[in-house]
C-alpha cells in the first residue's frame, strides 16, 4: 500500500516448539544433520531452556511447549542451494523426504524435524 509508514524486512527467524527435554535432539538434527551452528542464548532468555541454530541468513529458534503437539500443517519455507545433496543427507541420517512438484518455479520437498514438525526446503529451478 503507498504511503504505508513502514516495510518489511528478511524474517529474523522461524520458531518452532520441541517437547521439554528435546535440546539434545535438537542438537543433532539442526547441528549434526543440517550443518546449522548452535546460538548462546541470551542470558535473559537462556533460563527459557530450548536452543537456537542459523545458518547464513537463516536463524531457527527451539522453544520448549508444554504440552507439546508438534506442526504438522504450519511450517517454514527454507531456500536452499543444493536441495538434492540435503534430500540425501536428511535420508542417509534416518529423516525421509517427500517430493513435491507443485511449486512451480522451485524443486522442493518437506521433512520432519526429530518430534515431527514439519519442514519445506525450496530451491529455485531458474
Amino acid at each position: 500500500m503507498p504511503g504505508t509508514p513502514f516495510s518489511f524486512r528478511p524474517i529474523h527467524h522461524v520458531q518452532l516448539a520441541i517437547p521439554r527435554g528435546g535440546e539434545e535432539p535438537c542438537r543433532g538434527f539442526w547441528n549434526g544433520v543440517l550443518g546449522m551452528q548452535e546460538l548462546e542464548k541470551p542470558p535473559v532468555l537462556a533460563a527459557r531452556v530450548g536452543c537456537w541454530f542459523r545458518s547464513g541468513v537463516i536463524e531457527v529458534h527451539l522453544g520448549v511447549e508444554d504440552p507439546f503437539s508438534p506442526a504438522r500443517k504450519a511450517h517454514p519455507g527454507l531456500l536452499v542451494d543444493g536441495l538434492h545433496a540435503l534430500a540425501r543427507q536428511l535420508e542417509a541420517a534416518g529423516h525421509p523426504v517427500t517430493w513435491d512438484d507443485d511449486f512451480p518455479g522451485h524443486d522442493r520437498f518437506y521433512a520432519a524435524d526429530p518430534f515431527g514438525n514439519r519442514l519445506e526446503f525450496l530451491e529455485p529451478t531458474s
